[in-house]
């Protein structure tokens, strides 16, 4: 049997992460953008042998246990003790691995759908297996319930799905512009000093979005919460700069990737390019994606 589930690369716009000793009690408060590019999983299940076999591939070429932990340890959780056979996970990732685009989390929750979806159970279940992966193993703390949620998230209250609170903004006619540049590490940033000022800039951004929910407000905070952790800087504050000069809404940075995101509009799409394609870095242009992750049964030629 092949399943396959698609879940949407999430960009952090700002965030204040929350620590509790359970991990569904750990998160973060903040807001977000989920992408209709993002990670898809086909999770190919089949019996019949003496011994039960996992085996994960991210991009088509298999990884190493250490190198897949958090989606390893979703698949011991959610394949049956007593099942003899062969579960193999294909990753399959629209932005690359570290770049602050949720692929861990995407990876994690693709995986526990698949296999919640093979083997029985229920959406909340697989999404907090996800969850909690992701926290043990510090691959991040709020992507999963962002991306359960779709659109231009707001996470009002800290936790994993069932515990966190995560609500919307209205939105039209934006896209976003995404700069990929680089990675960043997400278990150092929170491991580092500069986490207590993230927690402080976090929590005031949220307080001034709630005042004022709309995406303009979002962006115009995330650029501010940017800055003021220190966080955006260099050269990568500069090539800010330069697309600010192009854009209605200033642009920011992605949390935590070395890269640039902004909500961009069609008119404006023409002096984007041209611009950096001055300065010679890679983009994309991208639909916002609403609504759930997907999981089907999948056939030859696509799902029936």
């Amino acid at each position: 049997m092949l399943v396959r589930s698609f879940v949407p690369a999430h960009i952090t716009a700002f965030f204040a992460p929350v620590f509790h000793d359970d991990p569904l009690k750990t998160g973060s408060l903040g807001a977000g953008i989920n992408l209709a590019k993002g990670t898809n999983v086909f999770a190919s299940i089949e019996t019949g042998t003496l011994e039960r076999h996992v085996h994960i591939a991210f991009n088509g070429e298999p990884v190493k246990r250490e190198e897949a932990v958090i989606s390893y340890s979703v698949a011991e959780k959610l394949v049956p003790e007593d099942f003899l056979g062969e579960v193999e996970i294909w990753q399959y990732f629209d932005f690359p691995n570290g770049y602050g685009f949720g692929n861990s989390a995407g990876g994690a929750l693709g995986t526990a759908l698949a296999l919640g979806y093979r083997f029985g159970g229920t959406w909340l279940r697989a999404a907090q297996v996800a969850h909690e992966a992701e926290v043990k193993h510090r691959g991040g703390l709020g992507d999963v319930i962002a991306q359960l949620a779709g659109g231009i998230e707001v996470r009002v209250k800290p936790g994993g799905p069932g515990i966190g609170v995560v609500d919307n903004l209205f939105f039209e006619d934006y896209k976003v512009l995404v700069v990929p540049l680089g990675k960043l590490s997400t278990r150092e940033v929170l491991d580092g000093d500069v986490v207590k000022t993230i927690e402080v800039e976090g929590r005031n951004a949220l307080k001034a979005l709630l005042k004022e929910p709309t995406p303009e407000r979002m962006i115009a905070l995330a650029r501010n919460f940017a800055e003021k952790t220190g966080l955006l800087s260099g050269e990568l504050l500069e090539l800010a700069r330069e697309l600010d000069k192009v854009i209605s809404t200033p642009s920011s940075m992605i949390m935590l990737g070395k890269g640039l995101f902004a909500l961009v509009r069609g008119r404006e799409v023409e002096g984007i390019r041209a611009t950096l394609s001055d300065l010679g870095v890679p983009y994309d242009i991208v639909e916002i994606y609403e609504g759930k992750p997907r999981v089907e049964r999948w056939f030859e030629g696509g799902p029936k």
